[in-house]
C-alpha cells in the first residue's frame, strides 16, 4: 500500500515533530499554556529516553523504545486523529470498526516515525508562539525545526483538552496538515472499498513498516 505515505522531506520533519517536538527548547516560559506544558513534558521524557546510554545498545533498547511509544500514545489523541482523517465517512464506521481503525492508524504512525528516531542528528527546535481559539478549547503550538542543511521547517501542533489534559490531534509541517494528507489517501481507498478493507490495508502497511 504505497499510497499511504508522505514526501520524504515532510516525513523526516514529521518524525522530528512527533518525537522531539519542543524538547530542544529552554526551560518552560512563565505563562505558557497548559497545551504547551503537556507537549513539552511528553517530549522531554522522549528525549531522556533517547539520551539514555542503554538506548544505543540493541540488547537494552527495547524497554526505552516502548517508553517512547507510550509517550506518543499519551500525548496524541489517535481516535481524534482517526475520525478527522476519515472525515464525514467516520459516521459510517460502526464502533468496532472505529476502534480497530484507530488502533491500526496509531500503529502505522508510530511504526513509521518512531522507527526513524535513530536518524535524529542534532536538528534544533525553537518555540515561536501559540494561538488559542476564542473559547479556549483549541490551541495551536508553533515551532520551527532547523535541519542540518540550515533549512527552517515550520511545525505546528493542534491540541485540544481531553481527559483532564491536552492532546495533539493534528500536526502541520510547512502548513501541510497530517490529517488532510491522510484524509485524501483514505478517501481514495474508501471510494472503492469498505471500512474493513481500509483497516486491513492500514494494518498491512504498519506491519510492512515494522518489518
Amino acid at each position: 500500500m504505497n499510497c499511504i505515505a508522505l514526501p520524504r522531506r515532510i516525513a523526516l520533519a514529521l518524525c522530528l515533530a512527533l518525537l522531539l517536538g519542543l524538547a530542544a527548547l529552554p526551560v518552560l516560559a512563565a505563562g505558557a499554556s497548559p497545551a504547551r506544558q503537556a507537549l513539552e513534558t511528553a517530549t522531554n521524557r522522549i528525549l531522556a529516553c533517547i539520551k539514555n546510554p542503554d538506548y544505543v545498545n540493541p540488547a537494552t533498547r527495547a524497554p526505552l523504545r516502548q517508553q517512547i511509544e507510550d509517550e506518543v500514545l499519551h500525548i496524541f489523541d489517535f481516535r481524534e486523529f482517526s475520525s478527522r482523517t476519515v472525515g464525514a465517512r467516520w459516521r459510517t464506521f460502526n464502533p468496532d470498526q472505529q476502534k480497530r481503525f484507530s488502533d491500526a492508524f496509531a500503529d502505522l504512525l508510530i511504526s513509521t516515525y518512531v522507527g526513524k528516531i535513530d536518524g535524529y542528528n542534532g536538528e534544533q527546535v525553537v518555540y515561536t508562539g501559540e494561538v488559542s481559539s476564542p473559547a479556549g478549547d483549541r490551541t495551536e503550538v508553533r515551532s520551527v525545526i532547523t535541519m542540518k542543511d540550515g533549512k527552517k521547517v515550520p511545525v505546528a501542533y493542534r491540541m485540544l483538552p481531553k481527559e483532564g489534559g491536552w492532546r495533539v490531534y493534528d500536526v502541520l509541517i510547512e502548513n501541510i496538515s497530517l490529517v488532510k494528507n491522510y484524509r485524501t489517501q483514505f478517501q481514495d481507498i474508501l471510494n472503492s472499498g469498505s471500512p474493513d478493507q481500509l483497516i486491513a490495508r492500514v494494518r498491512a502497511k504498519a506491519q510492512e513498516v515494522r518489518q
